[in-house]
């Protein structure tokens, strides 16, 4: 419910404050007088598209602020934005327009936290309900059809339909999971091959040493070079042990050091340890003059394993190239690629997983959406009952309507296209709805449509869980039809709070509350330039001091019976005619009795 609105330099409107009542509250005046400024402005505040019409001539900044009655669908959206309550009775949003260089900047605030205008349009449909001829083209569309017939079928319906969208999703992810799967295939057996191909070359070779490149190497140094080898550790047995030249070996010399020192020992025992240094190292001599013999003694030609040894450098070089730089990085290849081919080989039976997944989803979402066409089958019944009921009232008493259901394509809102069909005139056959109905019979359509959604919707401690707003809905009616429009706009107004635009003196009478908006023009005080007036002639001067002259946008409560009366009859037809003045009189009497439920 809409408690209260405010407005600053809105379109027409310099300033509006205005609080507003339970039941129907009614806007009236003349056409072009601002009615519908009333309406855009609570369309702003609560998400609606911005543009440079809406900011007043020469301001740079524009307001408007709403305070609605809190529900528990408010309190829930509060809650999940994590917005704090100013007080337990009553939810503030805010729009402020701004001007600027490059065009015109607003910002949108709940509870004075800003939100976005994703968030806010959540809200607003927690909030208020707009009913104008404007929704014709939207209600034409097969979407928006079905929409509210879902939404007339209630919880079990809606919460079914969710059931679509979670199944719908599941089955999207798992067609494209298969999708990328078959188109993967080539490119999967052609990696299974290079795969294949490289493990098979690796296992080949027999990599399990990453040291066998080097001491391979060494291996073929040493058999490349056994003549030069033989050779070598001949003569340093020679200079080591015996040497049949006339240069004595070190084996040699180091025993007539022994010996020399042996004598030097009898007299001088200080030498026992140098002595003794001596003889350990002719020992080593002797040692190592032997082993260079059998060294050089075990040495022989191999040309057969020379050549295996080169042949098997070779292979283990090239596999060096391909897949190291080392060989410690070729045989952690090996590893890599076995992993590798164990998960490829685990994709052939992967396919076979996904598409029994895609048929298990695909199977849940047929079950599911026919699940949904039933109940939407039942509520279109409901719906079709319901809506004629409703218009009969409205001069309407012949009315066919059919809500027809038709099989689509599979989608998270079922497979279902829901279209209207209808017919005003007995013996015309029913039509799609944007082809037949006229902008009078439409508007009593809305005015039907909605009255049967206000009967599904819960109200909360008896206060309206929405505000219904109705721009214009009885343009193109008069005489019984409006007199029927008015009764019906009294009674969603017993359970919802409703604002209505209205030419109809017979919808007005019927007001809780009655706004008169009307133009004036007024005179608003010159901009001074911060009297500063340097420069400027006598006359010029004289100008500056002269007052603005402004059309702006009046809102004024009708709070008495004569007040009330004049309006009507000028609705009526003019305010001096006296017939005018009685039937006005009337209708006042007539509404009050209807209020009264006499």
């Amino acid at each position: 419910m809409l408690l209260s609105l405010r407005i600053e330099n809105f379109a027409l409107i310099d300033r509006l404050d205005r609080e507003w009542s339970l039941g129907l509250n009614v806007l009236t005046g003349e056409t072009g007088a601002g009615k519908s400024i009333i309406l855009d402005a609570i369309d702003v505040v609560l998400g609606g598209k911005v543009n440079g019409r809406l900011l007043r001539a020469g301001s740079q900044r524009g307001l408007v602020e709403a305070t609605f009655a809190l529900t528990p669908m408010a309190m829930e959206w509060l809650g999940m934005q994590e917005i704090e309550l100013l007080d337990e009775a009553s939810v503030v949003c805010c729009r402020e327009i701004t001007a600027t260089q490059s065009g015109l900047r607003s910002r949108c605030r709940v509870n004075g936290v800003l939100v976005n205008r994703q968030a806010i349009s959540q809200l607003r449909d927690r909030l208020v309900e707009i009913t104008a001829q404007g929704q014709t083209v939207q209600l034409l569309l097969p979407a928006r059809q079905r929409e509210l017939l879902d939404a007339f079928g209630g919880e079990e319906l809606l919460q079914q339909r969710e059931q679509v969208a979670i199944a719908y999703e599941s089955f999207k992810v798992a067609m494209q999971a298969l999708e990328n799967r078959r188109n993967s295939e080539q490119e999967r057996l052609q990696r299974l091959d290079w795969f294949k191909y490289q493990l098979q070359e690796l296992e080949g070779a027999n990599l399990d040493d990453p040291e066998e490149l080097a001491q391979l190497e060494g291996e073929r140094d040493r058999l490349s070079h056994v003549v030069e080898l033989q050779q070598l550790s001949y003569k340093a047995y020679q200079v080591l042990y015996q040497n049949d030249r006339e240069v004595p070996a070190s084996a040699d010399l180091l025993g007539e050091a022994e010996s020399l020192l042996g004598d030097m020992a009898n007299y001088d025992p200080q030498l026992d340890g140098i002595l003794e240094m001596v003889r350990d190292a002719m020992t080593q001599v002797v040692e190592a003059g032997k082993q260079m013999y059998s060294y050089g003694e075990s040495l022989e030609s191999d040309p057969q394993r020379l050549e295996e040894v080169e042949e098997r450098i070779r292979t283990l070089k090239q596999i060096c190239r391909k897949y190291g730089p080392e060989l410690a990085d070729a045989i952690a290849h090996v590893e890599k690629l076995q992993r590798e081919l164990a998960e490829l080989n685990g994709d052939s039976q992967s396919l076979e997983n996904l598409e029994n997944h895609y048929q298990n989803c695909q199977a849940i979402l047929i079950k599911e959406s026919q699940k949904l066409t039933e109940y939407r089958e039942i509520a279109a019944k409901q719906l079709e009952k319901k809506l004629i009921e409703e218009l009969k009232p409205l001069a309407m008493d012949k009315v066919q309507f059919e809500c027809r259901l038709a099989p689509t394509s599979e989608s998270a809102t079922g497979r279902d296209r829901v279209t209207y069909y209808f017919s005003a005139n007995p013996g015309e056959d029913l039509q799609p709805l944007r082809e037949t109905a006229s902008g009078g019979e439409m508007s009593r359509f809305l005015l039907a449509l909605k009255a049967c959604f206000c009967d599904v919707e819960p109200a909360n401690d008896n206060l309206p869980t929405k505000t219904l707003i109705f721009d214009e809905i009885d343009a193109g009616v008069s005489g019984k039809v409006a007199q029927a429009i008015a009764h019906k706009l009294h009674q969603l107004s017993q359970s919802h709070q409703v604002l209505c635009v209205t030419h109809q003196p017979l919808i007005a009478a019927m007001a809780d509350a009655h706004f008169r908006v009307e133009k004036q023009i007024v005179d608003e005080p010159p901009e001074r330039n911060n009297g500063k007036k340097r420069g400027k002639t006598a006359i010029e001067t004289a100008l500056l001091d002269l007052p603005e002259i402004r059309t702006v946008v009046r809102v004024t409560p009708l709070a008495n019976h004569q007040t009330r009366r004049q309006e009507l009859a000028q609705l009526a037809g003019g305010h001096s005619a006296q017939d005018a003045i009685a039937f006005a009189e009337s209708l006042l009497a007539q509404a009050a009795a209807r209020r009264a439920g006499k």
